[in-house]
């Protein structure tokens, strides 16, 4: 799917063929998306199955609290306390670790809220949330009269207190996403049934002023989608849902860009380690797309450095490198949240008898290492784990059309006639084909970056560790662990799960090239590393 540049910009937001990866589907209508930053997972809403559920790539998606008083809009306070907006209970709530519950708004002038929808928190602690009436109708919400008579944009003091309204009563139909720009100096709300975001000014005591629309029009004929949810980048972009995914605009109100998604988008968040995947609610399903670009700093997210042994992963500060894997007494601890394991090459052509590359001795050394046997338990105990698994295979059309002749190995390649799309010698080897929920990444080049979408997958699914395995252990083993190794990423080989044409390659890149790039271990010390 290729997402629609308007303005260069947008390409320095997002590649504009970045995959939109569907990490979870099978639900009613999919809301309130929000990543907690010590534990690295997302919460979402379910609002028709009234169902709160957690997603991450160790456990998939886990059932949290059921009924969910048709929850919408989540978001954490800066001590990592949900907050929710509940379309059942008309009522805006903070809910501690401990279970706890609090109520901070249900009623205004002593009359009903509508259905608290959309929620964000200032660094002061005052916590802003609209309040269409969306939540008393059939379906999303449940069905009885309105109290109030109008559609509000609320505030409620750091300390606690009523709710106070910041808009005039007959501003918006429909109120809906809200966040504030990075420097809090502005507030944006959108309007689902006006289609239009409007922006104010965030005056010193909260309250809201100068209100004026920043972009209007958001809607098609041709295609589902409305403003609802709506998130502000750390560049003062604003990201709001829209006809056929997500409309990026500029602080100047200038339409960048549109990112497509198969289904029609109701929330957005950023999340992952290092918060450059955005996850989107879409409907049926829960998306993830990795950008290159973060959110604004909401206060929660410096929490991340509070408690994070409970994460698995260490972090400094929010915008410090993630810390390497660990190595205790002599063993290596993985965090298979962090992890992604990297097959390449393993290819009949490569490494079989009859293969093209027969005659190189590849297939000799290959049973020599006894490397399909190993990789293959290897990834079985890593899918099992969590850890992304990604196929990496050298693929050309009939004639290798695109594969330049300025190197032997490239020569050979199309001398041989080998790794055509279709034929038995580019299909992996037994054993080792692909399993639901794998990714495969195609190349032409030595390395399983060059040209490919390896990062946009390690992005988008918040791995920073490749387990790097395969075939040619001194060539697309070694050039994949040295361009990994620049790119910032933690790069461990288990030797005994690659091979080449023979020992004396394999142990020349093993046992000098490799330990400056990476962790060179065997199968048994990643299995007893993963937990």
């Amino acid at each position: 799917m290729t997402h629609v540049t308007l303005r260069s910009e947008f390409e320095t937001l997002i590649d504009p063929y970045a995959p939109v990866a569907q990490v979870a589907t099978g639900f009613e209508f999919t809301e309130g998306p929000i990543w907690h930053p010590v534990e690295q997972f997302l919460l979402f809403s379910d609002m028709p199955a009234d169902v709160r559920r957690r997603w991450d790539a160790k456990r998939g998606v886990v059932e949290m609290r059921r009924p969910s008083n048709k929850c919408n809009g989540m978001t954490y306070d800066a001590e990592l306390n949900l907050i929710v907006c509940e379309h059942a209970t008309s009522s805006l709530v903070r809910e501690r670790p401990d279970g706890r519950r609090e109520i901070l708004a249900s009623h205004f002038e002593n009359q009903e809220l509508n259905s608290p929808n959309d929620v964000c928190v200032h660094s002061s602690g005052a916590i802003y949330f609209s309040d269409p009436w969306y939540g008393r109708m059939p379906v999303y919400g449940v069905e009885r009269p309105r109290q109030l008579g109008f559609q509000g944009v609320y505030r409620v003091p750091p300390g606690g207190g009523p709710p106070r309204l910041l808009v005039d009563r007959h501003l918006f139909d429909q109120p809906n996403g809200l966040c504030f720009s990075p420097d809090e100096k502005l507030l944006y709300v959108n309007d689902t049934v006006q289609a239009v975001i409007r922006v104010f000014d965030v005056g010193g005591d909260g309250a809201l002023a100068n209100g004026r629309v920043f972009a209007s029009g958001i809607r098609s004929e041709l295609e589902p989608g409305v403003p609802d949810g709506m998130k502000c980048d750390q560049r003062g972009n604003v990201w709001v849902t829209a006809p056929g995914g997500v409309w990026v605009y500029a602080p100047t109100g200038e339409l960048l860009g549109k990112v497509r998604v198969p289904e029609l988008v109701a929330n957005l968040a950023w999340g992952g380690p290092e918060f450059r995947t955005l996850y989107l609610t879409a409907t049926h399903s829960v998306y993830a797309i990795a950008t290159k670009v973060g959110p604004r700093h909401e206060p929660y997210m410096s929490a991340r450095s509070r408690g994070a042994s409970t994460a698995g992963l260490a972090m400094s500060s929010a915008t410090s490198a993630p810390s390497a894997p660990q190595l205790a007494s002599g063993d290596m601890q993985l965090d298979p949240r962090r992890c992604a394991m990297i097959i390449q090459d393993l290819q009949n052509d490569v490494i079989m008898d009859g293969g093209a590359f027969a005659d190189s001795g590849a297939p000799g050394h290959a049973r020599q290492q006894r490397v399909v046997d190993n990789v293959r338990r290897l990834a079985e105990v890593a899918r099992a784990r969590g850890v992304v698994i990604i196929h990496v295979w050298f693929v050309v059309e009939p004639g290798a059309p695109g594969v330049t002749l300025n190197a032997p190995l490239f020569e050979g390649l199309v001398d041989s006639k080998a790794m055509v799309r279709g034929s038995w010698g580019a299909a992996p080897v037994a054993g080792l084909e692909p399993r639901s929920g794998d990714f495969v990444v195609e190349k032409m080049r030595m390395s399983a970056w060059e040209g490919t979408r390896l990062e946009t997958i390690l992005k988008a699914t918040g791995r920073d560790v490749l387990i790097n395995t395969g075939a040619w252990t001194n060539m697309s083993v070694e050039h994949t662990a040295r361009t990994g190794a620049d790119k910032g990423y933690f790069i461990v080989v288990p030797e005994d799960c690659c091979s080449t044409m023979n020992a004396d390659w394999h142990n020349a890149s093993i046992n000098f090239a490799m330990q400056n790039v990476a962790v060179v271990t065997t199968a048994d010390a990643v299995i007893r590393a993963l937990g």
